[in-house]
């Protein structure tokens, strides 16, 4: 619809916006907050004068939006909505941050600063460029939470209003909130935010999709109305018997939800059973609120009969957002299934806006400490900001829709971990060092491994070895950010160690072959052996993956280019540009490994999502062709692992010098007492080799054993084997491929 209004009409809407924006919080705002809101009205509206919007309205239409969204969705006070006033004067118009902080002081202008910082994802980037924006974004948490809670808002509102956009840009736009800015609402507490950015994220990303189902909801409603009705009246008269003060009304799941529901069940709209909840809301007084809500809970399981399996409480230790509630799912009338959730009005109100509204019931204290308690539980999140920025945001995003559970620790405290967190996530969340040691768990008293996914209700206790070291293999099983940082910045700075100690190494073996390590020489090697840098090379070395004749065979390819050189000065651009030709640049990912065992089978990319070294993959096993590799975000994706889902091989890139492998070395010989211990001294001390098992038996006087270890090349292996064969009474050390 064309927007026609004259500029008195335009004024008046003006007015009456802004008049609109302070009627709810009026009577809570000093005189003080009330000239210094006033005053950033002011200046917006005369800083956007000559600005519209792409809809043909007034600028200032939009600010004030923003304001009301933080005002009464969030429920911030007054220092954020003069910041949400100001949201764009220093993008857009000639003010400057130094303005601001002399007319609104320090506070505003820093929050105003952070959301300029932020306010443009450009048009046509690659995925590294948005990431290192989001990482910019999410690191002014901690600046100031204000500032991604005003961001949240700005974003609402432009999503709401997109349709006079470009259809390629309401794309873009719509496709990054679903990727970053609903997830964030979502562990932000701002669950009715949540939902609207994700049903309008819908809208125009899947736009048929989005109106069949809001057409379906819409035919549905009157039917879904009369049932909500029938249910509450069976339920009042009991409730009013109690004397409870309270109200109830139906929640529609949003359609986001039910689209997602639909995919991930592989099911149609007709058989989601659960489309509506029923939202039971009392009056409580802070003494009787969990009381009430017991109660309640024994007068709705009285009457209607309960899914044991699907009681969520909430409100005896509430989510890590602040969350408090209490969910049954009950048998109704006509034998349908319905979720009703009891919470009091003030958990109601933390559940619609968020932190914001947790912390206005504490007292002053308790609200500070409050807040830095939460924002600190987000900022372990951001403690790998230097590495690469899609790693980041791919990690931040693991922690944001993340479902979580609850588990003990021996002494009783709760820690609150996110699903599918395993024993290692958990010895991480305790303390950096308990995560590194962390060799195994005893989960309700028995013994586990580190990669023991755990349930909600167990307790569990680590069991820590000073010689335990993290391994790559540590990131294929944990979940939490926080662990999966800890774990890459421990392997870097052993592979830096390692490296060092590769240099000096290499140092001494090519003296004996009467050559200095240059810079010269070290380019040299790192262009033969194709990598990419000096650390690499040595890292290599370190390991033993470089060794004696493969040097060997460089010292005599380079005396050879030497002698052509000398021999026959006209070859030399020829010789020079064969130097240059082999210096590949050789990606990180250099295999592909398959299941659990990570074995190597031959496979094919699929060229319907082309996937590179790198990328996050699985196997799909053709009828005809073989193993198919498909990027796990491929547009057949869903539908290959919901229609065949046996089908299916997890898979995953690997650089081969970082990764172990298992092998089972036959020992034999002459037994005497402490063979044991040497044999497992030898193996703890030589280049971080891990023992998996060790089977050893005696028979007069003779021994055999097997014993599996990790290694990382054959090299290691073959030194390994090598330091065994010295042992007294070792007769013969073998490799073999079974047990």
């Amino acid at each position: 619809m064309a927007y026609k209004l004259s500029i008195e009409e335009e004024n008046k809407e003006i007015a009456r916006r802004y008049k609109d924006l302070l009627k709810g919080a009026y009577q809570s705002f000093t005189d003080t907050d009330k000239k210094e809101i006033r005053k950033a009205f002011e200046l917006a509206l005369e800083a956007h004068s000559q600005q519209r919007r792409l809809t043909g309205e007034p600028y200032i239409f939009h600010p004030i939006a923003v304001a009301k969204i933080v005002a009464y969705e969030i429920g911030l006070h007054a220092t954020s909505i003069i910041a949400a006033l100001l949201h764009d004067v220093v993008e857009d118009t000639a003010y400057t941050i130094e303005d601001i902080e002399r007319m609104f002081g320090e506070i505003v202008a820093k929050i105003v600063y952070g959301l300029t910082k932020i306010s443009h994802l450009k048009k046509d980037q690659d995925a590294s460029v948005q990431a290192e924006n989001f990482r910019k974004m999410l690191l002014t948490l901690n600046d100031d939470v204000r500032v991604i809670l005003i961001k949240i808002a700005d974003r609402l509102h432009n999503m709401k209003t997109m349709d006079a956009m470009p259809p390629d840009k309401q794309v873009k736009i719509a496709s990054e909130t679903l990727y970053i800015y609903a997830p964030l609402a979502h562990r932000l507490g701002l669950y009715n935010i949540k939902t609207e950015l994700e049903n309008l994220g819908l809208k125009y990303t899947e736009p048929e999709v989005y109106n069949e189902i809001l057409d379906r909801v819409t035919q549905s409603k009157e039917e879904q109305d009369k049932y909500i009705e029938t249910f509450s009246n069976i339920i009042r008269e009991s409730l009013d018997k109690e004397g409870f003060k309270y109200y109830i009304k139906g929640r529609r799941k949003s359609i986001y939800s039910i689209h997602k529901k639909m995919l991930s069940q592989g099911v149609t709209y007709d058989e989601i059973y659960d489309k509506f909840a029923i939202r039971i809301i009392y009056k409580s007084t802070d003494k009787d609120e969990k009381f009430d809500a017991w109660k309640i809970y024994s007068i709705v399981t009285d009457t209607f009969r309960p899914n044991p399996s699907r009681l969520r409480d909430w409100i005896s230790q509430p989510k890590s957002t602040g969350y408090e509630s209490l969910h049954i799912t009950v048998m109704g009338p006509q034998g349908k299934w319905v979720e009703v959730q009891i919470r009091s009005e003030r958990m109601n109100e933390i559940a619609e806006k968020g932190y914001a509204a947790h912390y206005k019931y504490k007292n002053a204290n308790e609200r500070e400490n409050g807040l830095e308690d939460w924002l600190n539980k987000i900022k372990d999140t951001f403690e790998n900001a230097n590495g690469s920025a899609l790693d980041f945001v791919e990690d931040f995003k693991l922690n944001l829709y993340a479902k979580e559970i609850f588990v003990f620790t021996p002494n009783g405290e709760l820690k609150a971990l996110p699903k599918n967190a395993t024993a290692l996530d958990f010895a991480f969340a305790i303390h950096t060092q308990v995560g590194m040691n962390c060799r195994g768990a005893k989960v309700n008293g028995k013994l586990k491994p580190i990669s023991h996914i755990l349930q909600s209700g167990d307790q569990v206790e680590i069991i820590t070895s000073k010689s335990q070291k993290p391994t790559i293999g540590w990131l294929d099983f944990v979940v939490t950010a926080r662990a999966r940082n800890r774990i890459k910045n421990a392997l870097k700075e052993s592979q830096k160690k390692i490296a060092e100690e590769g240099k000096e190494i290499l140092t001494r073996k090519l003296k004996h072959l009467k050559i200095d390590l240059k810079e010269k020489v070290v380019n040299e090697l790192v262009t033969h052996f194709k990598l990419r840098t000096s650390q690499d090379l040595f890292y290599r070395v370190g390991i033993g993956s470089i060794d004696n004749p493969m040097l060997k065979e460089f010292i005599s390819k380079r005396n050879n280019a030497f002698v052509s050189f000398f021999k026959n000065r006209i070859k030399r651009s020829a010789v020079k540009q064969e130097i240059i030709e082999k210096d590949e640049i050789v990606d990180q990912y250099d295999s592909l490994v398959f299941g659990k065992e990570e074995e190597h089978l031959d496979y094919k990319m699929s060229p319907c999502c082309n996937p590179i070294p790198g990328d996050k993959v699985f196997g799909f096993i053709t009828i005809n062709d073989g193993i198919k590799i498909h990027k796990q975000d491929c547009p057949n994706a869903i539908s290959l692992q919901a229609n065949y889902a046996y089908r299916i091989l997890s898979a995953k890139w690997i650089d081969s010098t970082k990764q172990e492998f298992k092998a089972i070395i036959k020992i034999y010989g002459i037994d005497h007492v402490g063979m044991v211990s040497e044999i497992t001294q030898i193996i703890s001390n030589n280049m971080n080799v891990n023992i998996h098992s060790l089977n050893i038996s005696g028979d007069d006087g003779l021994f055999e054993g097997n014993i599996t270890v990790s290694v990382k090349n054959r090299s290691q292996l073959q030194k390994l084997c090598d330091r065994i064969k010295k042992i007294e009474g070792i007769d013969t050390v073998d490799r073999i491929y079974k047990h």
